[in-house]
């Protein structure tokens, strides 16, 4: 893990919160120059710890209103069909996130769809691609929280 000083992290937080902040107004705000603030987070980017900026898109506003959790549980865990599995999922945009777990479900999928019948769409397209042993799908009812700021305050170099 990389050392963040004080001012990285404010900087990052900064940028967590809105990303389209002039590194002046950045700058100001940590209480360094331009030219420091500038040089650390090129050092934030060129470290890979600040991967991109993006903007936030609301879901609903663009037609995808329904947000799909998707477990899988899989027999196959050979190379193989997990790169086949992996393959797959990534050719779908409508899979957003991704993970494998430990513990009885073996991946998790995060989907944004317009609607059930999108989400059987996407579910039969995946499953023509790759073979599933068990997949159980939760529709997400209401989004009670939702952030991509990730609470960094621990990473201070003392």
């Amino acid at each position: 893990m990389e050392t963040l000083t004080r001012n990285d992290v404010h900087i990052l937080e900064i940028l967590q919160h809105d990303a389209t902040r002039s590194l002046d107004s950045i700058a100001d705000e940590v209480g360094v120059s331009l030219n420091t603030c500038w040089r650390r987070v090129r050092k934030l980017e060129d470290v890979g710890i600040l991967e991109r900026r993006v903007a936030l898109i609301d879901n609903e506003k663009v037609g995808l209103p329904l947000t799909v959790f998707v477990s899988v549980r899989t027999d196959d865990h050979s190379k193989t069909w997990s790169d086949s599995f992996t393959q797959a999922v990534e050719a779908t945009p409508e899979i957003v996130e991704f993970y494998r777990l430990a513990g009885d479900v073996d991946y998790i999928l995060k989907m944004m769809v317009a609607s059930v019948s999108d989400y059987d769409r996407v579910y039969q397209a995946l499953i023509s691609q790759v073979r599933l042993s068990d997949v159980s799908a939760s529709f997400a009812m209401e989004k009670l929280k939702f952030t991509t700021e990730l609470p960094i305050r621990h990473a201070v170099r003392n």
